[in-house]
């Protein structure tokens, strides 16, 4: 079995502070370990985070959505109930593919290499980092929710499919 492994550092708001009340996007220096391959970008972290959530009951197939290490998240798209979010992003990033196969998931980089991963080890790196990023929000002064109400629908979104999917 191969390995899995996935962290951040340097995490900070768009314009490099700590602290930012209007933006909504976390981004950091995120490295990610897909058996021997190491893999670096400066990403939006939130929404790595929420894409790898995804993944623990979705297969992601490279460059059909978002990158699972995006260099931006440009506005959320919330279905109509608020229930989930499609992340709208540039071309820039790190993509690879997440197929699941029975207890496991298999990992699918742009080279063509793939690692397969035990589904609990998976889940189980995927919260922490899920956690890791979520812990930072709550370090930060609440944020100021846009008025916009299509804004405003995707930020809800957001957090109410994080919720829904760390909690599976």
């Amino acid at each position: 079995m191969g390995k899995f492994l996935i962290d951040a550092t340097g995490l900070c708001w768009i314009d490099g502070s700590a602290d930012n009340v209007d933006d909504l996007c976390l981004h950091g220096h995120t490295i990610v370990y897909i058996g021997n391959e190491r893999l670096e970008f400066d990403a939006t972290v939130s929404a790595t985070a929420l894409y790898l959530l995804k993944t623990l009951t979705e297969d992601h197939i490279i460059n059909t959505d978002i990158q699972m290490l995006s260099c931006c998240g440009h506005f959320y798209i919330p279905d109509k109930n608020l229930e989930n979010v499609i992340i709208s992003g540039c071309g820039s990033g790190i993509d690879w593919t997440v197929k699941h196969s029975g207890e496991d998931v298999v990992l699918i980089l742009e080279s063509g290499v793939e690692v397969t991963v035990p589904l609990k080890e998976y889940r189980r790196e995927v919260y922490k980092f899920a956690d890791k990023i979520e812990n930072y929000y709550k370090l930060c002064s609440p944020k100021n929710v846009p008025d916009n109400e299509f804004r405003r629908n995707g930020y809800i979104a957001f957090w109410n499919e994080w919720h829904r999917r760390r909690s599976i």
